[in-house]
């Protein structure tokens, strides 16, 4: 390994150092061996748990045929229980992104005591069962209830309406939309804030132009995760809607009737209907997070 003086008085070296340096170069290790092995282990783990019971759904749907299945989809009470499903999950997460980014900023960007159990408090609804949420927000806006005597008394039917559903898809969705704000906000550094205000723009211009372009992609995926979330709750909903078919029935607990009913080509087909809906928001999700990803690069 030794290098050679051609005749022009250039230092070249030979070639077989240039073999030996590009075979390291090519030759990579890994500190988890055998990917081949792993990574078919790992398809055939998530086809075998994901993949074929979701894909199952699609099959007995169709099975009964294409026009049942277009039945069970445009039947009047399948579609008020999609509808009510789909406008509630809509607004209580539009509810979430800006109440969330509110409680993701209080938790940032100020000092106070309690704050560390506002901090827990606000993963309460990950840890909390379902079933004691729904009882609890039931047992708090009922007509005779805390909080629901008080808006009965104004008019306002909270529990067994479309209005008591909103809330308790709000208070499991809140915890997705801060979680996924609050790092964004924490590497957000206040010196550009500084310097935004030290150039003249105002309170309103330095969050339009400076803050809310660099938390969009996180607060537009945590209001997803909070959309997609509500579209599928059962346990927290099924107390408080009231349960009335074309008026409070929500979609998975119309997806339990046909179930109950031995109606099971109906039971798919609405279940076909969310899945789908399902893919489509876990498609915006990566794009968004692309997106997020790219942002922080630039």
């Amino acid at each position: 390994m030794f290098l050679k003086r051609q005749s022009g008085g250039e230092l070249t070296a030979p070639p077989c150092v240039c073999k030996v340096d590009m075979k390291f170069q090519l030759k990579q290790y890994s500190a988890l061996p055998g990917f081949g092995l792993t990574m078919g282990f790992t398809l055939f783990y998530l086809s075998l748990i994901v993949l074929i019971p979701l894909s199952g759904i699609f099959f007995s749907a169709f099975s009964f045929g294409w026009g049942h299945f277009y039945e069970a989809v445009t039947s009047p009470r399948t579609l008020a229980a999609l509808r009510l499903s789909f406008g509630t999950s809509f607004l209580s997460a539009l509810i979430n992104a800006f109440f969330g980014l509110i409680v993701a900023w209080v938790l940032v960007r100020y000092e106070f005591p309690g704050k560390r159990f506002v901090d827990a408090f606000v993963d309460f609804p990950f840890a909390l069962p379902t079933a004691v949420a729904g009882i609890a927000l039931t047992a708090l806006y009922s007509q005779n209830g805390w909080v629901g005597k008080h808006l009965y008394a104004l008019g306002i039917k909270s529990a067994y309406s479309p209005f008591g559903i909103t809330i308790a898809l709000i208070f499991i969705g809140l915890p997705f939309v801060v979680r996924t704000v609050e790092p964004v906000l924490q590497n957000l550094e206040s010196e550009v804030e500084e310097a935004a205000a030290s150039l003249g723009a105002n309170r309103w211009q330095i969050f339009l132009k400076v803050i809310l372009p660099t938390i969009a992609p996180a607060l537009l995926t945590g209001t997803a995760m909070a959309f997609s979330r509500a579209l599928g709750e059962y346990g927290s909903v099924v107390f408080i809607a009231g349960n009335t078919p074309m008026k409070t029935e929500i979609a998975p607990l119309l997806i339990m009737v046909q179930l109950e009913q031995y109606e099971y080509a109906s039971a798919t087909a609405i279940a076909g209907i969310m899945l789908v809906v399902s893919f489509v928001m876990l498609l915006c999700l990566n794009v968004l997070q692309a997106w997020g990803r790219q942002n922080e690069n630039i």
